[in-house]
């Protein structure tokens, strides 16, 4: 079931926010970040008109809200299961949701110049540069009206030599606290909230997606959760070491009978894998990764102080992944 709360992002919420603020509800800024201020207003509109007053946007309200019209889903719903794995494993990464996660951007704190996107593609390892290009080859009218006067300079800086890219790259930021200066950051930052540019992303993250339908074939997972969860260990962890595999082949030897099969033994097969990738990586982080792993396997948990629902945000489901 489609769900709008705290922590959604997008052109639903503006809509959201819009609709409430023409009947008064609300009096915050319409930028399709549903926080605090948008919650309180839905809050007041559901009592207003005898709903239950949770402060989210469901089916209900929505109808209530817009004069019977159906709740849309989320516009990511309707990207390939790949690009909806990429978008979760992006808004753990950045901490933001749709399509901000798209558009992650730091700068030269760790030698690589400037890394940016959902999986922080970089000049320094000449990761970022072909995407850029790509862009360019595919959309170059979108990329002159996003770029606009600057546009030339980018052109002539992806087709210089290595070490006159990374020149180029630190002098548009702050040398010491490495923050992007203007109008550069508004450029890449709208880049990255383009359909265009998120596209080409999932298409050069399809390695990585490969590789985690390899890892679910493995073990013997069908899922759309067991693909999410196995692209952001290919993403974030890198893999399965032998050892936490033995690990995890013995755990699911342990299972008990009553558990049974389907999507319960499919959910627990999940769980131990979350915690067992969680418990060998490095001491600092392992609440921090389980949280992350739990999330993907039980389809909803808080991470970072973000409410995830995969179902309803990211179209991610038990479904069996074709």
């Amino acid at each position: 079931m489609t769900i709008y709360s705290r922590g959604s992002k997008g052109p639903e919420v503006e809509r959201i926010q819009a609709r409430l603020k023409d009947l008064g509800y609300y009096r915050g800024p319409i930028d399709g970040d549903f926080g605090g201020g948008t919650e309180r207003a839905v809050k007041a509109y559901q009592r207003s008109k005898g709903l239950a007053a949770d402060g989210k946007v469901g089916p209900k309200t929505w109808t209530s809200l817009f004069e019977r019209e159906p709740i849309p889903k989320p516009a990511i719903s309707q990207k390939p299961l790949a690009q909806r794995c990429l978008a979760l494993t992006g808004s753990f990464e950045t901490g933001r949701m749709i399509p901000d996660c798209f558009a992650g951007l730091s700068g030269d704190f760790d030698g690589q110049g400037m890394s940016f996107g959902v999986l922080q593609w970089n000049f320094g390892q000449v990761s970022l540069q072909p995407l850029l290009k790509e862009m360019n080859a595919q959309h170059s009218d979108l990329l002159k009206d996003i770029f606009d006067d600057e546009y030339e300079t980018l052109i002539e800086v992806l087709e210089d030599g290595y070490d006159d890219q990374m020149e180029w790259v630190r002098s548009i930021q702050h040398p010491i606290r490495h923050y992007f200066y203007e109008p550069w950051r508004g450029y890449f930052k709208t880049l990255g909230r383009t359909e265009e540019f998120q596209d080409i992303q999932a298409r050069h993250s399809l390695a990585l997606y490969q590789k985690a339908l390899g890892l679910c074939k493995e073990y013997d997972l069908r899922s759309e959760r067991a693909v999410a969860l196995m692209f952001d260990i290919k993403v974030q962890n890198g893999s399965i070491r032998k050892r936490v595999r033995l690990q995890i082949q013995q755990d699911f030897g342990n299972l008990k009978p009553d558990i049974g099969g389907g999507e319960a033994l499919e959910v627990e097969r999940m769980r131990i894998i979350a915690n067992r990738r969680a418990e060998a990586s490095n001491p600092k982080w392992v609440e921090d990764v389980r949280s992350i792993k739990l999330c993907c396997a039980n389809g909803e948990g808080i991470v970072h102080g973000i409410n995830y629902r995969l179902g309803s945000q990211f179209e991610i489901t038990l479904h069996p992944f074709s």
